[in-house]
């Protein structure tokens, strides 16, 4: 595809860990304190339906590519080659927003972490100023940004899981404990504030479940990359993240009713387990930042030499050519990148990051406009766009996956004596057609939804902004 770099497979790989419940815990219960505890514990709900849905179909879209090689890049290729550049549009702003919602928690996290260690600290205005903390954390993720491999940072995995863990336990221990109960103010069980600040908060939840960038990495990567085992590995990790959300936004909202802020760990006051809490999450967010540069990186430079293809170029200019069912080779994108061409990627997008979380300190406001851009893109647009141009009955790679689907089938018949054991399959097979169809309608349907999703919060969140309500 000369001309034409698109999402290769250094995207996934380079977001670092296979992880669902990250950054966007923080801000659930101010969420649930804008829609009510009813209706936010069914958005989230919801909305975990919806991204399980997305990553199901990326699972039924692996099934078109050689085993290893699934990618974004890999089925845009062989579905909307020309429409390669929003795509990695949607990557980058994904990442970029990510990056800059870890700077504002540094800066939200670190006057209490200081407070806690010191209670002196406040007498020194500086240490307790988030912009002080911006500023000096970006000389230690700056260098780490550079790097072309950020390998060695695959281990802050473990970091995360511990992370996470130790906020959900702190959190519920708060609310147990009722220390936060003579500041909390009032609650909404079931009436919204209103339709803007319920429309406002929904990205955020829809971001908190964005995990769909590593996807293709898991099922590369997977030992077992069966159709039981893919949805179950789907399942399981949408029903974990679910109950996390909600247990940490019930007990963080009942915790500080509508008096919450959008990072309910900054709320506690000074003491040794929220200290640690708090300073637990800023190593977290400080490894993942240079995890988020690299693939912005890669996309930003792929929009950058991005052409559309010829005709000629592509697989679709004669009815009779045949089209491969697998992918071409991809190239990593980083390592070929000229060294002047990296630096000046990485230093534009460190330097607008740190401009925009120095200047924007509203966690929510980052999260939100993220969900409604890239995350719905990555989590709705784009798993649904392409379930539903390749399972095309009409395309070359689905009739050769139906055909070697059919060949498997009639080798197990041959071999089998167990009438009702094949007897089911049958049934099974003959449901085939009527599933696929199902699944495929269900992927367009999800597609509109994210559009409609992203359109209206966006829209909502820019009036929500310039005039607030």
């Amino acid at each position: 595809m000369p001309g034409n770099s698109g999402l290769s497979s250094d995207v996934e790989r380079s977001h670092g860990r296979p992880l669902i419940v990250g950054a966007g815990v923080l801000a659930m219960p101010l969420a649930l304190s804008h829609m009510g505890m009813l209706l936010g514990v069914i958005i989230i709900l919801w909305a975990g339906l919806t991204a399980g849905f997305g990553l199901y179909l990326q699972t039924k879209c692996a099934r078109y590519l050689d085993r290893g090689s699934a990618s974004f890049f890999a089925l845009s290729q062989i579905t909307y080659p020309n429409a390669a550049v929003i795509f990695d549009a949607a990557i980058s702003i994904k990442c970029f927003g990510v990056g800059v919602s870890y700077l504002i928690i540094i800066g939200d996290l670190m006057p209490g972490v200081v407070r806690g260690f010191s209670e002196d600290a406040g007498g020194v205005g500086f240490l307790v100023d988030r912009h002080f903390w911006v500023t000096g954390f970006m000389l230690i993720v700056i260098p780490l940004s550079f790097l072309r491999r950020l390998d060695s940072l695959k281990y802050t995995s473990i970091i995360a899981l511990i992370s996470i863990g130790y906020l959900v336990i702190l959190v519920v221990a708060h609310f147990i404990k009722g220390d936060t109960m003579q500041d909390r103010g009032p609650l909404r069980v079931v009436r919204p504030e209103s339709a803007v600040a319920t429309l406002s908060s929904f990205p955020v939840i829809v971001f908190a479940y964005t995990c769909h960038q590593n996807m293709f990495s898991i099922l590369n990567e997977i030992g077992n990359n069966s159709h039981f085992r893919t949805t179950a590995v789907v399942v399981a990790s949408i029903g974990v993240a679910a109950f996390i959300y909600i247990l940490v936004a019930i007990t963080g909202y009942l915790s500080f009713g509508n008096s919450v802020g959008g990072n309910i760990v900054a709320l506690y006051a000074p003491s040794i387990s929220a200290t640690i809490g708090k300073a637990a999450i800023v190593v977290l967010v400080m490894f993942s930042y240079p995890l988020q540069v690299h693939p912005c990186r890669a996309s930003v430079d792929a929009v950058l030499k991005w052409r559309p293809m010829r005709r000629s170029d592509t697989h679709s200019d004669s009815p009779n050519r045949q089209v491969p069912l697998l992918a071409p080779p991809i190239k990593t994108r980083g390592d070929t990148m000229s060294d002047t061409r990296f630096a000046a990627i990485t230093t534009a997008i460190i330097v607008l990051s740190y401009i925009v979380a120095m200047t924007v300190s509203s966690l929510e406001k980052v999260l939100a406009y993220v969900g409604s851009t890239g995350s719905t893109s990555i989590s709705f647009i784009l798993p649904g766009l392409f379930y539903y141009k390749i399972s095309s009955p009409d395309s070359p790679q689905h009739q050769r996956l139906m055909k070697e689907d059919d060949d498997e089938f009639d080798e197990d018949d041959e071999g089998r004596e167990d009438e009702g054991l094949l007897g089911g399959m049958r049934v099974l097979k003959r449901s085939g057609p009527w599933r696929r169809k199902l699944v495929r309608r269900l992927s367009l349907a999800l597609a509109i939804y994210g559009l409609v999703v992203m359109v209206t919060c966006l829209i909502t969140n820019t009036l929500f902004v310039v005039a607030p309500h």
